[in-house]
């Protein structure tokens, strides 16, 4: 099939690109590269240098006509979001709805969504979170990933448009840049590799920070694969289910960096400490039974499995 994977050059769509390109698809990108790098590209893609909010996005899909849609490309920072809602909401909200149009337009046969499960429930009461759970969202970016998954069960229902939505945990792994809104083991495994000491963010009354679902990107790239094969519509959590306190995240980073040879000193053990910032949320993890049910997904790297693929990748690449 011809798959166009919008964000393709981003952290978690590069991934899905290549795991698509070894199942012996056709990868189509559309990226501004306004944060992807060329040099995450598989160069058997074909790039397009295109905003997924331009009208010359539209084009792209009149050339290339393709079968599926995987939607990636999104603004994804949660304290911009709060910052700049309306800027949050042209770039996720409109930029999907011309996204919609166009696949309807197309003939497009299924569009992926990638949503997030981390924000998307906020402060659930139910943890692990399934999809069933009213979602919640507490941030500008929250509602408008929520906004763009209404929107496509509307064309599903309207235009007959399949879809499957993706909601991910926290997801972490090689190419995640660790500058600007990152994950924090992106964060951590920067600051650890030159020498600097990192922050740990938490409530005051939560020492260890917050618990969230590590999930590592090629667990997740192969959730799109199983997604697109499956005939199966609906909403997906994509998580391992297990919560892990950002101490113990920051404890085994510094673990996998010095299995993998590098120096920590011990004056990093503990990392410096900083309040919550606004959006943040106590505990994120995510049910993910009916993937496994409905998808045959499960999560085949632990988190420390994870980590050490990661430190090794950042250890060879300047971030």
């Amino acid at each position: 099939m011809k798959i166009l994977v919008t964000g393709g050059c981003g952290f978690i769509a590069s991934h899905v690109a290549d795991a698509y390109i070894d199942q012996g698809h056709e990868v189509v990108i559309v990226d501004n590269l306004s944060t992807g790098k060329i040099e995450n590209m598989n160069s058997r893609a074909n790039l397009y240098r295109v905003d997924i909010c331009e009208e010359k996005v539209a084009d792209v899909f009149a050339r290339e006509k393709p079968d599926v849609v995987n939607h990636h490309a999104a603004q994804i920072s949660v304290p911009l979001s709060v910052e700049k809602p309306l800027f949050d909401a042209e770039t996720n909200i409109k930029g999907t709805i011309r996204l919609l149009e166009l696949a309807k337009e197309h003939g497009v046969k299924k569009f992926l969504f990638s949503s997030t499960g981390g924000a998307i429930y906020g402060e659930a009461e139910k943890v692990p979170t399934d999809e069933d759970y009213p979602p919640v969202p507490a941030s500008p970016y929250a509602i408008s990933k929520f906004a763009c998954e209404k929107y496509i069960q509307y064309y599903h229902k309207q235009f007959g448009l399949k879809y499957t939505i993706l909601r991910y945990s926290n997801v972490f792994g090689p190419r995640q840049i660790p500058h600007g809104e990152a994950g924090v083991v992106a964060i951590f495994a920067e600051k650890l590799l030159n020498g600097q000491h990192p922050t740990l963010n938490h409530f005051p009354d939560e020492k260890r920070g917050m618990i969230r679902d590590y999930c590592f990107v090629k667990d997740i790239a192969r959730a799109s694969i199983l997604a697109t094969e499956s005939q199966k519509v609906g909403i997906f959590n994509i998580g391992t289910g297990k919560g892990t306190h950002t101490i113990d995240l920051y404890r085994e980073t510094i673990t996998a960096l010095r299995n993998n040879g590098t120096i920590v000193p011990e004056a990093f053990d503990e990392p410096q400490r900083d309040i919550a910032r606004p959006g943040d949320i106590r505990v994120s993890t995510l049910d993910p039974t009916r993937a496994k049910r409905d998808l045959g997904w499960e999560a085949k790297y632990d988190l420390a499995k994870g980590l050490l693929e990661t430190v090794q990748w950042y250890s060879g690449h300047e971030a």
